[in-house]
């Protein structure tokens, strides 16, 4: 079949590594469902992903019964414009071209016999809604973080319960069908001293256009935030899809970093659940005092370790690796995937964002929890008090404190020997079996994104519809 008689999906992505991603591998389960997907994003983010080297193609790529393909458009900033890691300056510029760019690719599609029957985004572009309705073009969204965490912002948004605020800042907070959170523990997006106001601004925006979007898809699974996603399923058209990193088409990616694929013949000598895995994925710089006391709690643990550490403000303390030897390694950046799958590794310590945190469970692997900012504070509440596949080493940036090497080897204690360890780990199988599960043929997953799939068609069947009846009206006339 032809790419240009295939329903045609348009992604359109915000450029951080943690949304790329999901949003690409969302794409790739929707190809091979029979559709024609394809994924937009600023130029910068397609030089990146074609340096890395991720098959990536303006040309229809296969993938089961449809095709994927990448159109990027230019931003309106030179190259190395210093103002992109700023979201306060980069946000509003992404809003002025897109609202400009993304009709007009939506337009030379038509024209190459490629129209488009949906807009897909994620999160901080809410402007995508607007592009939507002014075109006539059914939207959704993928939410790239948990179910709870969309719920905390709803509640926030709609004022149903009371949040801390500059008055009352350290009031606990209790969600329908969640634990208890302390102030410390919601996401810090929504806190009144929020270091990132227009990313704040952004979140919160596609909460006031909420009613646009037909369908808002959640990378989780049902049977990992049962109640919340049964509740807030009474109040907004969510759909469960994850998780998304079980992604079965691995020769197109949307890594903007490439991974150092020796690692892995690194893990293959290593006997199995002996090794450490520590990353603190595309965002988070340590200080280098915080680096030092990890990298010695590591020392005195005696585990070996495989440590990501972009920065490279960052560095291992001298004499470290005389210790060390071949004990431990250290890479820019991983096939996390693969290593996470890797039978060597024994815990991920990890600063908990949803991606990571889906990945962790999705492979039965313990976590020890450092999450700094964001939906990480929570996401650690859930891994360590109701998921209980990990233990805590740090409460976030509010701790405003250094974590001693004392504390960093005792979280490697727990997490790796012993009773609670044994208990841990069997937690954390549990839910890579009901993320199996969830992927089968006959799971949630797979029935959620089929009735997706289902919905695309038939409103593209209603929108081929009323564009014949409209003709042939103005013909009669």
């Amino acid at each position: 079949m032809r790419s240009q008689s295939l329903v045609h999906i348009f992604l359109i992505s915000f450029p951080g590594q943690g949304n790329i991603n999901p949003l690409l591998r969302l794409g790739k389960r929707l190809a091979s469902n029979g559709l024609l997907v394809t994924f937009t994003a600023p130029e910068q983010t397609g030089k990146q992903l074609r340096k890395v080297g991720n098959n990536i193609s303006d040309e229809s790529t296969p993938i089961g019964d449809g095709f994927i393909r990448f159109e990027f458009f230019e931003d309106g900033w030179e190259d190395e414009d210093p103002r992109r890691d700023d979201p306060d300056q980069y946000l509003p510029q992404l809003e002025k071209v897109g609202k400009q760019v993304i009709p007009q690719l939506i337009a030379k599609n038509a024209q190459h016999n490629r129209p488009v029957s949906c807009l897909i985004n994620n999160i901080f572009i809410p402007w995508v809604f607007d592009v939507a309705h002014v075109l006539g073009l059914p939207c959704a969204l993928l939410w790239v973080q948990s179910c709870a965490s969309f719920a905390a912002y709803y509640h926030y948004y709609h004022g149903l319960i009371p949040f801390p605020t500059q008055t009352h800042p350290k009031i606990d907070v209790q969600l329908p069908c969640m634990p208890l959170l302390k102030h410390d523990q919601i996401p810090t997006l929504l806190l009144s001293e929020s270091r990132y106001p227009s990313m704040r601004r952004a979140i919160l925006d596609q909460y006031k256009n909420l009613r646009k979007p037909f369908c808002i898809l959640l990378d989780t699974f049902q049977e990992l935030e049962f109640e919340i996603i049964d509740y807030m399923s009474k109040l907004c058209p969510i759909k469960t899809v994850g998780p998304l990193y079980k992604d079965q088409n691995i020769t197109i990616r949307g890594d903007v970093m490439k991974a150092d694929l020796d690692c892995i013949e690194w893990l293959d000598s290593k006997p199995p659940s002996s090794v450490v895995y520590i990353s603190f994925g595309s965002i988070i710089v340590l200080k280098q005092e915080q680096v030092d006391e990890i990298a010695h709690g590591l020392l005195n643990s005696g585990l070996s370790f495989l440590w990501v550490i972009r920065s490279p403000h960052n560095h291992l303390p001298e004499g470290f690796w005389e210790k060390v030897g071949d004990n431990g390694k250290v890479v820019q950046w991983s096939p996390q995937e693969n290593v996470l799958a890797h039978p060597s590794i024994a815990c991920f310590v990890t600063h908990c964002g949803w991606n990571s945190t889906m990945e962790s469970l999705s492979s039965g692997i313990p976590v020890i929890a450092f999450p700094q900012f964001g939906d990480q504070v929570m996401n650690a509440v859930y891994l360590i008090d109701v998921f209980k596949t990990g233990v805590r080493m740090s409460r976030g940036m509010a701790e405003n404190r250094t974590i001693p090497r004392e504390e960093v080897e005792k979280c490697l204690s727990e997490a790796t020997s012993g009773a609670k360890a044994a208990n841990i780990k069997q937690n954390a199988l549990k839910w890579k079996a009901a993320a199996q599960a969830a992927l089968a043929e006959d799971g949630s997953t797979r029935r959620n994104l089929q009735t997706f799939v289902d919905e695309v068609r038939r409103r593209t069947a209603e929108l081929v519809d009323g564009l014949v009846n409209k003709s042939t009206a103005n013909w009669k006339e």
